[in-house]
């Protein structure tokens, strides 16, 4: 078998489709038909079954799915250990951030890391948090610089670089705006802008409310926070957003409610070997951290958050 070859069989698996996958290879769709065509001669069996334009895999393809990921991602890790034994900072960095992160917190590290790394390409996400993670599990992308799980979770690692404190915002016409302070069942009986309850955000909130035994029914629900901000200040309803992000029109609101926040940082894989790159991007990400220690290598098999 050929590496070349089931980099496209994982791709095509992936996308379901020659088509898709040509784009993403940056092949032709004929291109890719051959090495699927030749692997499955080499290994004696179908991989994929082509129903119309549909493509499905066969119990051999399933089977195989798996098991080429893994040489794959073996494969380019053995690659980075020999390229980091030059110390050479080349090559493509793959990463993900969240729309929050990169648009408040990445502009000034990526104006440092440029600077000092320009033979680097940078292939940046951005996905939602949690897509975030997902994609660093995966190994699709190297490191994540997003909101980090609040519960943690053994199969991932997690270094802080910011905390974010959250709070209670309306508009700055909202009846509630000039109250000294405002209890969460009063709130309760606003309508509510939040984003979706599968983000983290979302679950601070959520849990905050039913701590104290008060249910929240969202009139709409965006994961952009900046979306939030604009319908918040539009006095459509209240919302939790990052301090730093209140501003007029809005307004942060005094409540009962326990001081909230996220912590935004890095998220790599405790099995995949980071590139010269990839270290070289944290170490400017340390940089611009709250605790500005210059110094930001990610600790081995440590789960450091908990919020």
């Amino acid at each position: 078998m050929k590496w070349n070859e089931l980099d496209t069989f994982v791709t095509v698996a992936a996308c379901l489709s020659f088509s898709k996958a040509a784009v993403k290879l940056q092949l032709t769709q004929p291109a890719v038909s051959k090495r699927i065509q030749t692997l499955e001669a080499h290994l004696g069996t179908t991989l994929f079954d082509r129903l119309g334009k549909r493509v499905y895999l066969t119990d051999a393809g399933r089977l195989l799915q798996p098991r080429a990921e893994k040489m794959l991602q073996s494969l380019a890790d053995t690659e980075r250990l020999l390229q980091n034994l030059n110390n050479r900072i080349e090559g493509v960095l793959r990463l993900a951030t969240s729309h929050h992160v990169g648009l408040h917190r990445l502009a000034p590290v990526l104006k440092s890391f440029i600077r000092g790394h320009g033979t680097v390409k940078l292939d940046i996400r951005f996905e939602d948090s949690e897509a975030a993670h997902e994609l660093v599990r995966r190994a699709d992308c190297e490191l994540a610089v997003v909101t980090l799980d609040p519960k943690g979770g053994s199969e991932l690692e997690y270094h802080p670089l910011w905390n974010d404190p959250l709070c209670f915002v309306v508009s700055e016409e909202h009846p509630l705006a000039g109250n000294e302070q405002t209890s969460l069942e009063t709130l309760a009986r606003e309508p509510v802008i939040l984003p979706g309850l599968a983000t983290y955000t979302g679950r601070i909130v959520d849990e905050v409310f039913a701590a104290m035994n008060v249910s929240l029914q969202p009139v709409m629900s965006t994961n952009y926070l900046e979306t939030i901000s604009m319908l918040v200040g539009t006095g459509i309803g209240w919302s939790v957003l990052p301090r730093s992000m209140v501003h007029p029109p809005t307004v942060a609101l005094a409540t009962d409610a326990p001081p909230m926040h996220r912590t935004l940082g890095i998220v790599t894989h405790p099995h995949r070997t980071l590139s010269n790159a990839g270290s070289a991007f944290i170490r400017v990400l340390g940089r611009f951290s709250d605790n500005a220690t210059g110094s930001s290598s990610v600790p081995r098999g440590t789960n450091q958050v908990k919020s």
